[in-house]
């Protein structure tokens, strides 16, 4: 016999008997339900993920790593800027002017962001103008007044390149007829396409009219900056500012764009919490085979006792009995889900020629695609939690069947 004794009659039960069809569907229930609960929990994390990484992607190539700002207006910023390259990782540095104005054209109008730039310095912190649909960065020139808008806010508008668009600041002017707010009037020059959020909301003009607009008197607000690494941002712009002088302060993306990552993360959890709700089910399954297991095998377990098992060992029988199902279960969700999310995306794109549908529009959704990024770390996790949790599940009937006490079993046998 196969040693040690547990071991191998705990995997003997495992296997389909002609007696116990029923607690063989169970075993087979069980496993198949940690299968598909391990399977899912790869899957739509690595969807998830791929989410994550084409939003960081798209945004943080348009929108700067990182900000430092002057309270009272910056004037000699080329000298800030060399400052701020000599820093580690720092690559580039651009100045910029930003405020918030209302955008309207055909009786339409949309709240943005608008930001003074120097098309020059930007393409050095930005890949703004490796996204343009229409027009180019080049045609924001001082005083000429011309506007570069993002996708979505050009179509709400109902604007392209050479239309007219008046913007109104927050602000009023007191004049012989009356208050009336300040607004300009603005020629689109041009129309940017990144894919994220920032085509609905942000605006690029000149840096000089910008400083114009908010009477800035040939100053910038600050600098914007790229960084090697996006990463490498966190926690060192503030302390690149600082050293600057009294009256710097800076932001990196994390303060920026922070909230739409944290909420990403946080749905992550949650729906990960949720489909480990599939995982525990298929542990209580786990739970009831072994309950019928041991009612079923009162007999044997009073016999093995008899030839000298303890009751620990009849303990282990049953703990390997349930862990072995719930451990074939994770391993093969494991793997099926691995191979899914490593293919996720051509998968989907070849159902989409099969169906001749597509399950994202582009004209509706940032991304046009699902996107997938399988990590290592999170196959872990799932894998852990399920065996964990197989193994919790095993505890309660293996200690009932090691409470059996022979000569009561084999009273009427």
């Amino acid at each position: 016999m196969i040693k040690p004794v547990p071991l191998y009659i705990g995997l003997r039960y495992v296997a389909a008997r002609r007696r116990q069809q029923f607690i063989s569907f169970i075993n087979g229930f069980s496993l198949l339900g940690m299968a598909l609960g391990v399977l899912a929990l790869i899957v739509v994390t690595s969807v998830m993920n791929g989410f994550d990484r084409e939003l960081k992607t798209r945004i943080l190539s348009v929108v700067p790593h990182g900000f430092v700002v002057q309270e009272d207006g910056l004037q000699e910023w080329p000298t800030v800027a060399d400052q701020l390259k000599q820093q580690p990782h720092v690559q580039a540095a651009s100045p910029f002017v930003r405020g918030f104005a209302l955008l309207g054209a055909n009786n339409q109008s949309q709240g943005v962001e608008f930001q003074g730039v120097d098309p020059q310095a930007l393409r050095e912190v930005s890949a703004v103008g490796e996204h343009m649909m229409m027009g180019s960065l080049d045609a924001l020139e001082s005083r000429s007044y011309n506007i570069v808008l993002g996708r979505i806010l050009a179509r709400q508008l109902g604007v392209i390149p050479g239309d007219s668009v008046i913007l109104t600041l927050p602000e009023v002017v007191i004049t012989p007829a009356g208050i009336f707010p300040r607004t300009k009037r603005f020629t689109v020059a041009g129309v940017f396409s990144v894919g994220a959020q920032v085509d609905q909301n942000m605006a690029l003009m000149h840096l000089d009219d910008a400083a114009r607009l908010l009477r800035m008197r040939g100053k910038v607000q600050g600098l914007q900056l790229k960084f090697d690494d996006m990463n490498n941002a966190l926690g060192r712009v503030e302390g690149y500012a600082s050293a600057l002088g009294e009256g710097f302060s800076g932001e990196d993306w994390s303060h920026s764009q922070g909230s739409l990552f944290q909420a990403v993360k946080m749905e992550k959890t949650v729906v990960t919490l949720m489909l480990m709700i599939i995982v525990a089910v298929a542990a209580f399954n786990i739970v009831s085979a072994l309950v019928l297991m041991v009612a079923d095998k009162r007999s044997d377990i009073a016999v093995l006792r008899t030839l000298g098992l303890t009751s620990r060992q009849i303990m282990a029988v049953f703990v390997v009995q349930g862990s072995a199902i719930g451990i074939i279960g994770a391993l093969v969700g494991g793997l099926l889900g691995t191979l899914i999310a490593l293919n996720l995306t051509d998968l989907v794109s070849w159902i989409e020629q099969l169906v001749g549908a597509q399950i994202f529009d582009p004209r509706v959704f940032f991304v046009s695609f699902l996107p997938s990024e399988f990590r290592t770390g999170d196959a872990v996790m799932v894998l852990s939690a399920a065996i964990i949790m197989s193994l919790l599940a095993t505890l309660f009937p293996a200690w009932r069947a090691a409470q059996i006490e022979p000569a009561e079993a084999l009273r009427y046998e």
